[in-house]
């Protein structure tokens, strides 16, 4: 078999085993990794702050929403700005994403009324 597909198919079954564990419990996802902080742009104390929880846990990003928010749209940049991945989910499914490389990233979920909400954090493994 082609290596890469070995690491491919490895990859997959390491998201698959995340997401079986961190599957939008929130204590479960706080024992699993580093909580990152979600902010709205412009706007302290929002309510809808709460309903964003985001951890990273190596190079897994996991995003969970803790209500109904609709269709958002999600965006891992670098710190630069270099766009790492961009996609669309319903709400209140989670949202996992591989950060392939080490370094410093902002995740930014856009809400269907243009609300954003960011959280940065860093990949050191």
């Amino acid at each position: 078999m082609n290596r890469n597909f070995i690491k491919r198919i490895l990859l997959l079954i390491g998201v698959l085993t995340v997401s079986l564990y961190c599957f939008s419990d929130e204590t479960i996802l706080k024992d699993r990794g580093s909580n990152v902080s979600i902010r709205q742009n412009g706007i302290q104390n929002s309510p809808k702050v709460s309903s964003i929880l985001a951890f990273i846990d190596g190079h897994v990003l996991t995003v969970s929403f803790t209500e109904n928010l609709g269709e958002v749209v999600v965006e891992i940049t670098t710190a630069s700005g270099g766009t790492v991945d961009l996609t669309d989910i319903w709400t209140p499914n989670s949202y996992i994403a591989y950060i392939p490389n080490t370094g410093n990233y902002v995740v930014t979920i856009t809400l269907e009324n243009g609300d954003e909400y960011y959280g940065e954090f860093e990949v050191t493994e």
